[in-house]
């Protein structure tokens, strides 16, 4: 289609099909919702027009579709029909990059000492390293966002990582304790591109019915990466010391860089508007056109993506209990990459090394999860579907089980942590622990995705944020409350909270629906998608009759002359 006029579109073609279309999210780890809309060929990562990212869906009506630039069933440009070698390379490159970026907030923690060491700090104000980075994390991922729907993928992964490995630099290099905190600041501002993009490049490359494979398999990376980081950094800091925690992180990320600058353009709507532009050029007729020429200003994005996300985390029933419940669940995780050191670095006398290793049980229960996707993709298909669809309260009776074993995991971590018991018991407490928050980090985001659709990434945005929030603060008060309180108190109180907090996925499992419809702002989008239903259909048949009225014209054209009884078909 780069070259040649489009032919005319066929009704039982691609190019006036419904399709399901993966509506990007700016969430970790988040399989994108689908949503049904009216377009004209591929599915890729555009939104609705009320979406947050400001990118149009449909068809412009005032455009004439023969100029529509758009892909072919087989287009080589379509990142879809990339050949698969292609395809797991991006995977990959995203996936070990995103891992970098999600293994530097926790490698930090492992060089704690020597840093109180060599600054002469409290370890309240060292954990400060972990609170900012987590909190440029989610500044980073509400304004990184959009930009890759204004400029693409390619230029904000390459610009923003060469940032993030700049800026780890200055912490390997720094002389006190506020210049490593501002700069993780900034370092983590620029690497959540990583985090709030991936979801939406795995959606470009991969077709629908292998998404949920895809997902599993880059979830392996970023949700691993927290148990990693301690992992690696504690042999580090114990052979080379603290600075060299970021050394090795500059390396990984150096890599990264590289890798990414490999890593060609995977938007489509970015694709389709450099292929109208160019057929316009080569052209010099300007009615060649992509539905998604018509672009909102940065400003605009950016006051969406900053104002929606909160006013739906204030007003929405759904968004209040879920972002609670998760921002929770989160921030005692990440209590954990200071709660640990202090069990078995202090209290079991082990060295960092050695500390590290005992994050293993939280890595082990993070892979059963994955491991059990499968499985838990027949739970959720079990249910009755809604309107055709699987209700999305199917995702929370995963949920629901995982409610259940991170604070069971907690519990038998806070008796067994003391070193009257065998060092395996709290390690293998991490196992039921590490499944718990994994599955509940999968299946709530899933299941806000899929509750508020066209506005997926506005919730999800808002989910971040606060938890992200809440998971750095946390940790502050890690230190204090485990030498006040003691390891078994402190995490007694840890698995009451989670305990206390078990019935919100219960409740929304049993009466999720019923919420759902009493929310204005889902019965608004089911409005919006009805009549985007109506277009959709109004347009389909459009069409048809025009192909009747060529079918006539052209039959009409053709005259049967028979001299000397011989047919002559002209």
């Amino acid at each position: 289609m780069d070259d040649k006029k489009p032919s005319r579109p066929n009704s039982t073609s691609s190019k006036y099909s419904t399709e399901r279309v993966a509506v990007e999210t700016y969430d970790e780890f988040v399989e994108p919702i689908e949503v049904v809309a009216s377009r004209t060929s591929h599915a890729n990562q555009a939104g609705l027009s009320k979406q947050i990212t400001g990118v149009s869906l449909g068809t412009t009506y005032t455009q004439e579709p023969h100029f529509e630039v758009d892909f072919d069933d087989d287009d080589p440009g379509n990142p879809k029909n990339w050949p698969v070698w292609r395809i797991c390379l991006s995977i990959f490159i995203i996936t070990f990059s995103t891992l970098t970026v999600v293994l530097y907030s926790t490698s930090y923690t492992a060089g704690i000492p020597g840093m109180m060491k060599e600054f002469h700090v409290s370890q309240t104000i060292s954990v400060l390293g972990l609170t900012f980075y987590l909190l440029g994390l989610a500044c980073g991922a509400v304004v990184l966002a959009p930009l890759s729907e204004m400029y693409g993928r390619r230029p904000v992964y390459l610009a923003s990582m060469a940032v993030f490995t700049a800026l780890i630099l200055p912490c390997a290099l720094a002389h006190n304790m506020e210049g490593i905190i501002i700069t993780r600041f900034f370092g983590a501002f620029a690497g959540s591109v990583m985090v709030s993009n991936s979801p939406g490049t795995i959606a470009d490359l991969v077709p629908e019915e292998y998404r949920a494979l895809a997902f599993s398999m880059f979830a392996i990376g970023p949700l691993n990466a927290p148990s990693f980081g301690p992992l690696i950094g504690g042999f580090v800091y114990e052979n080379l010391g603290w600075r060299w925690t970021d050394w090795v992180v500059l390396i990984l990320a150096g890599i990264s860089l590289i890798a990414v600058c490999c890593l060609p353009e995977t938007y489509a709507p970015t694709l389709l508007r450099k292929r109208a532009a160019k057929k316009r050029k080569e052209t010099g007729d300007s009615r060649w056109w992509s539905r998604y020429d018509d672009r909102k200003s940065i400003g605009q994005l950016l006051k969406i993506n900053l104002s929606r996300p909160f006013i739906m985390a204030v007003t929405e029933p759904i968004c209040i209990f879920w972002n609670l419940y998760v921002s929770v669940i989160y921030s005692i995780l990440y209590l954990c990459f200071v709660a640990y050191p202090i069990v078995f670095g202090q209290l079991r006398h082990w060295n960092p090394g050695f500390v590290g290793l005992s994050y293993l049980g939280i890595a082990v229960g993070s892979f059963l999860t994955i491991a059990l996707e499968p499985l838990f993709r027949r739970l959720i298909n079990s249910h009755k579907p809604e309107n055709g669809r699987i209700p999305p309260e199917a995702m929370v009776a995963v949920v629901c089980i995982a409610a259940v074993c991170a604070p069971v995991g907690e519990m038998i971590f806070a008796w067994t942590c003391t070193p009257n018991v065998h060092w395996i018991a709290p390690i293998i407490a991490g196992v039921p622990f590490g499944a718990g928050n994994t599955a509940v980090f999968i299946y709530a985001s899933n299941y806000l995705a899929r509750s508020y659709g066209i506005y997926a990434a506005s919730a999800l945005a808002g989910n971040t944020v606060l938890r992200s929030i809440l998971g750095g603060v946390l940790p502050l008060a890690g230190p204090a409350m485990y030498s006040k309180l003691g390891p078994n108190i402190a995490g007694t109180l840890l698995s009451a909270l989670e305990f206390a907090l078990i019935p919100i996925p219960f409740v929304f499992y049993k009466y999720g629906g019923r919420i759902r419809k009493s929310s204005a702002l889902i019965s608004q989008m089911q409005a919006d998608q009805d009549k985007l239903d109506g277009r959709r259909k109004a347009t389909e048949a459009r069409e048809a009759r025009r192909i009747a009225r060529e079918r006539v014209d052209d039959e009409e054209q053709s005259v049967v002359i028979e001299p000397k009884g011989e047919k002559l078909e002209v």
